[in-house]
């Protein structure tokens, strides 16, 4: 198959991933999951969707992933608090919420 995915946060690249980049790594792991480096003309819209798919939810990982004693690794340096805007919203998906206790 193609080249492989690299890693696409600091401290492996210098800079924040472009979106080339990020369409990069999204069409090669599209590629690998689907076993075709270019699809059939009758598979190239799901193909296609699949790349943009693939490609926002790595920019929103890339976004919201907080590396340790660097804060967020793209474009958060100016976040008062580094933490995800709705980090109270929701528990950890490894915490449970406080059972009440029995009356």
């Amino acid at each position: 198959m193609c080249r492989s995915i690299k890693t696409l946060r600091p401290p492996a690249l210098p800079e924040e991933a472009t979106e080339e980049e990020m369409r990069a790594a999204a069409l090669q792991y599209v590629r690998k999951v689907s076993g075709f480096r270019a699809p059939a003309a009758h598979n190239r819209e799901v193909f296609d969707a699949a790349v943009e798919a693939v490609a926002e939810a790595t920019r929103a990982l890339l976004e919201g992933i907080e590396v340790r004693g660097g804060g967020r690794s793209r474009g958060h340096e100016h976040d008062h608090d580094h933490e995800h805007p709705h980090a109270h919203d929701h528990a950890h998906p490894h915490e449970h919420a406080p059972v009440p206790a029995s009356a």
